[in-house]
């Protein structure tokens, strides 16, 4: 059925639901070339002031889906679950989990992101272990996973070129925190995985691309629902992120967390948010012992061997994992005390994001060079007790006028109280 732009433009201008053909339409047109990137922003205005219902976001998912390959692992036997996280700072999650759950008798294939804005990239911090790949073919990609149960590629030309596309758009338009987007977005890039299951970390806080914990909750109902109609069991657990994940920020330094974690020595708040999605990927993959069967892989050595084992597969030098010496960790460190004696009553956690960052961390855009060597350590939590002059933030960085631009802003990250302050609970809720 023939179509005009803007008559779909105007529809959803005006707050009425988009039929399937219409999205496909749309999709397909952008794709192609016939929908010029003005016009498609527009239409990305009106969904972000608008909105689209769910029928209208498994829809626009299906059409993004179909814009490339899919992977054909179904000659795997074993469960296919991977996991997803919107966000964070200091999330290292997925760099841990993947090899403990695939420790336990679970496929994980794993299509990650890079560093964009305050958050930091899964491939990024791999991407600090020496020769390490992540730029492997789906062919290289298949075979490690029948191998060795899990691995880590990026988004591919063939994979859902559509989300590529309107990513880029949606970037440079202000319409990246739209939840139909978004889902679509996610989904479309997760099901092209051939997945049994998904468990999905939702992030709300001052860290989160999704501040609000409404909105959030709302975001992991709709991505909860759409892997439902598409068959795939999914889970999402709300995450709080106000506070950095961990106490490393920064490529190198969060590989070299990682491998703590995974040797049994990680910080509490990591160890609780890893284990509390990997037992969502076991009971999804129907493997019971939860996480008695985790903490019995870490303690063994198994985990660790997996890991090992991803990092020789994608060329990487594995002698990191015994000596930390061989990261690109940055060898000048400068710490930062507290001016003041009290509780820590709030951490703007987006705030420290973008000043790691603005270290080199990260990208503020999309060709920016990444530092692998810096970041920041972080003594201190929102809740704990400090004295004056006690450190509660360390620099790494061997770029000094980095440092100097961005020193002074550091402790304004901080705020203290007098009084004693709670700490929020990391897990608030699970939508399934």
């Amino acid at each position: 059925m023939a179509y005009e732009f803007i008559e779909i433009l105007i529809k959803k201008r005006n707050g009425l639901k988009l039929n399937p053909s219409e999205i496909e339409f749309l999709v397909k047109g952008y794709t192609g070339g016939s929908i010029p990137d003005y016009q498609f922003s527009a239409f990305l205005m009106a969904v972000y002031f608008q909105g689209m219902d769910l029928e209208e976001t498994v829809h626009l998912t299906r059409a993004m889906l179909n814009s490339g390959s899919c992977l054909d692992l179904s000659d795997i036997k074993k469960p296919r679950i991977d996991k997803h996280s919107t966000g964070g700072v200091g999330d290292k999650v997925s760099i841990v989990l993947a090899p403990l759950v695939a420790s336990c008798g679970v496929c994980v294939p794993m299509i990650s992101g890079r560093s964009l804005g305050h958050t930091g990239g899964t491939l990024d911090k791999l991407e600090s272990i020496p020769g390490f790949r992540t730029d492997l073919s789906l062919k290289e990609f298949k075979k490690q996973l029948k191998k060795i149960d899990a691995g880590f590629i990026g988004q591919t030309e063939e994979i859902v070129p559509a989300d590529k596309m309107i990513y880029s758009l949606r970037d440079v338009t202000a319409t990246v925190d739209s939840i139909p987007l978004i889902t679509a977005s996610i989904m479309s890039k997760k099901l092209a995985e051939d997945l049994n299951g998904l468990v999905l970390d939702v992030k709300f806080g001052n860290g989160a691309f999704m501040g609000d914990y409404k909105k959030a909750k709302q975001l992991a109902y709709f991505l909860v629902q759409t892997g439902k109609a598409f068959g795939v069991k999914t889970v999402a657990v709300l995450t709080d992120m106000n506070n950095p994940l961990g106490e490393y920020i920064g490529n190198s330094l969060e590989i070299l967390e990682a491998i703590e974690t995974l040797k049994g020595k990680g910080p509490k708040d990591l160890m609780e948010i890893t284990l509390t999605l990997s037992e969502k990927m076991l009971e999804i993959a129907g493997i019971s012992g939860g996480r008695n069967l985790l903490i019995k892989k870490i303690k063994s050595g198994e985990a660790l061997a997996k890991f090992r084992e991803i990092i020789k597969f994608q060329g990487g030098n594995t002698d990191i994992i015994d000596n930390y010496e061989k990261l690109p960790v940055a060898k000048n460190r400068l710490r930062l005390p507290a001016h003041r004696t009290g509780y820590i009553k709030k951490f703007d956690t987006f705030k420290l994001g973008m000043l790691a960052t603005r270290l080199g961390a990260g990208r503020l855009k999309k060709d920016d060079m990444i530092d692998h060597g810096c970041g920041f350590r972080i003594y201190k939590k929102t809740g704990d007790f400090v004295k004056k002059g006690e450190t509660i933030i360390e620099i790494y960085s061997d770029n000094r006028q980095r440092i100097d631009a961005i020193i002074n802003e550091l402790p304004s990250v901080l705020l203290f109280d007098k009084r004693p302050v709670q700490k929020a609970r990391l897990v608030r809720d699970i939508i399934r």
